[in-house]
């Protein structure tokens, strides 16, 4: 059982060898013809996943509470750039815009909105969910082309589908791992030649062989591009995605095809492929770009610490006991810990020039 893309990912290993996990991931997302954003309709219910603006519009709310928080710790500066990557559908965006009207009607009336979305199909998406702003609204399909200037902002399960590179543990050191074939002409897991940096790795002894380390240039350059904004010409920059707070040892690769979990190397194509992001590292980007790091929690946490329950109980207050539930349900889903919940998984990192205090980040650390 193969994809179209599976067949020609085989037939490039063929003639070229085995390919790095970065260009089979990037193969399998971003494949012009048979990549799975270029094809599938991955959000929602009828999707492959579920993300955060989807489960509830108390998420994308709570981050509008947070902008306009920072944009008042900033001083109200008078030209904002509101600016989300890979927007999705645009549902938290709606959601942030219909918070800050209202808590910042200042905010709202001087700030551009800008979208960063290189999928026309997406765009189309968000032009649709976000029409009632107008010409407030710019899409560009590369963070370089948003204007210049004191920006705030937010990247929601951003960096989990930026590529990474993985080095396997052998008797001859770590080296990349790669993407080749079986004696059954089947994908399979190998090891390749290129060797890794020992600089780079958590202190400590050595794991044992066979084990997995992932590192990230693509999403460092990512984070990097955000944050020299930032020093350049002031603001905030939120991140939002699932992953762990410190650096360490272990494969986080994974693909989920319609809600389940799925081998990565079973459906090339028809899978979203994803891997855990490390936000130590996102962290030490910052810092080493000049920024100042507010704080890193728990998503539950963050959620909680902007006003998420006492949101929830106000959004079910004239309504029957079971959209009250059904609220109460997607705010446990959000920042609750335990499997199908989101709190403790998804981490938040917040990041600033001119260094400010942020909450609810002073209150956690």
């Amino acid at each position: 059982m193969t994809t179209a893309l599976g067949e020609k990912i085989k037939a490039i290993i063929r003639a070229n060898g085995p390919v790095s996990i970065t260009d089979y991931f990037s193969l399998c997302l971003a494949d012009p013809q048979h990549g799975y954003y270029k094809t599938r309709e991955p959000f929602g219910r009828l999707g492959d996943f579920v993300t955060a603006p989807e489960v509830s519009q108390l998420f994308g709310e709570m981050i509008g509470v947070f902008m306009v928080h920072a944009w008042q710790r900033h001083g109200t500066p008078p030209d904002v750039r509101l600016v989300e990557i890979g927007p999705g559908r645009g549902t938290m965006m709606a959601d942030m815009l219909r918070v800050i009207a209202k808590l910042a009607p200042p905010l709202y009336d001087a700030m551009s909105m800008h979208l960063v979305e290189t999928s026309e199909r997406l765009q189309g998406f968000q032009r649709q969910t976000l029409d009632v702003h107008g010409d407030k609204i710019s899409w560009h399909s590369d963070f370089d082309d948003v204007p210049a200037g004191f920006t705030l902002l937010a990247a929601n399960e951003l960096f989990d589908a930026i590529p990474i590179r993985q080095f396997v543990r052998t008797a001859n050191g770590f080296r990349e791992r790669t993407v080749g074939l079986d004696v059954n002409d089947e994908l399979t897991f190998t090891a390749g030649v290129a060797s890794l940096d020992p600089e780079l790795l958590p202190e400590g002894p050595l794991p044992p062989v066979g084990t997995i380390f992932e590192i990230a240039p693509a999403r460092q350059a990512v984070m990097t591009t955000i944050c020299d904004r930032l020093a350049a010409h002031g603001g905030t920059a939120l991140v939002i995605d699932y992953g762990h707070m410190a650096t360490g040892f272990g494969d986080t690769l994974q693909a989920v095809r319609m809600h389940e979990y799925d081998p990565p190397l079973d459906h090339p194509g028809e899978a979203d492929l994803t891997s855990h992001v490390d936000f130590q590292h996102l962290a030490e980007t910052a810092l080493a770009s000049g920024l100042h790091i507010n704080g890193c929690c728990h998503q539950g946490d963050f959620l909680i610490g902007l006003g998420l329950l006492e949101r929830a109980a106000a959004l079910g207050r004239d309504h029957d006991a079971a959209m009250q539930e059904g609220i109460r349900a997607a705010a446990e889903r959000l920042a609750g810990a335990g499997e199908g919940k989101m709190g403790e998984l998804f981490k938040v990192l917040a990041v600033s020039s001119p260094a400010i205090d942020l909450l609810p980040f002073r209150q956690v650390r």
